[in-house]
């Protein structure tokens, strides 16, 4: 009997990405995903709106937009890959919950640092969420002996560490949002898991 009797569909996981995907779309055939003020218009986060016009839901719409196509296929593809492991472990609701918590709380601790830098800018993405889902995934496998399903402490920690590199040495890349939404991932992960006692759900979750 293998492990695969055990996974359940991801639902919510592939509720974000359709979501993701069907809201650029409909940007797309509104303008253009790479136009800056475009992006503001359609919800893209932008400090003074935020802070002088109470557009406080910007820190929610933000999380769901991409600056073009290649933008939007590599979040997504990251969080096809990794996204259904987290939610199986945590649940769907704790899942959706996490998601969003992350992927504001990225928004906002970018903003926070533009504002002490003296500094405004556009963003928009989903790869604070994303991180925080990384984040999540090593508190999970970490507790879970070092496996989760086919994940390892090791690749989630390359995977981590070569994704905050190339955000570092690229331009136009939101780091803060990035390697804040991995540091709160941890620790809602830590708040929201709870590792499985009994012996069935030990084989789902991939304990060695």
């Amino acid at each position: 009997m293998g492990v695969e009797k055990y996974r359940k569909t991801a639902y919510v996981n592939f509720m974000i990405i359709a979501v993701n995907v069907l809201w650029f779309l409909f940007l797309e055939t509104r303008g253009s995903t790479e136009n800056t003020e475009f992006m503001i218009f359609h919800g893209a986060l932008f400090e003074p709106a935020v802070l002088y016009h109470k557009e406080y839901w910007r820190l929610v719409t933000a999380v769901f937009m991409h600056f073009g196509i290649q933008h939007l296929v590599n979040n997504m593809l990251l969080l096809f890959v990794l996204g259904d492991n987290l939610e199986r472990a945590l649940g769907k609701v704790k899942y959706a919950v996490f998601y969003l918590v992350c992927g504001v709380g990225a928004n906002v601790a970018s903003m926070c640092v533009n504002l002490m830098e003296g500094s405004y800018a556009v963003s928009a993405g989903a790869s604070g969420a994303i991180f925080g889902v990384v984040g999540g995934l090593l508190y999970v496998v970490a507790v879970n002996r070092g496996r989760l399903e086919d994940l390892s402490t090791r690749q989630l920690g390359i995977l981590a560490a070569f994704s905050l590199y190339h955000g570092f040495t690229s331009s136009g890349v939101n780091n803060v949002a990035h390697v804040a939404g991995l540091l709160l991932g941890v620790v809602m992960g830590a708040v929201l898991y709870r590792k499985p006692k009994n012996k069935e759900e030990s084989v789902w979750y991939g304990e060695r």
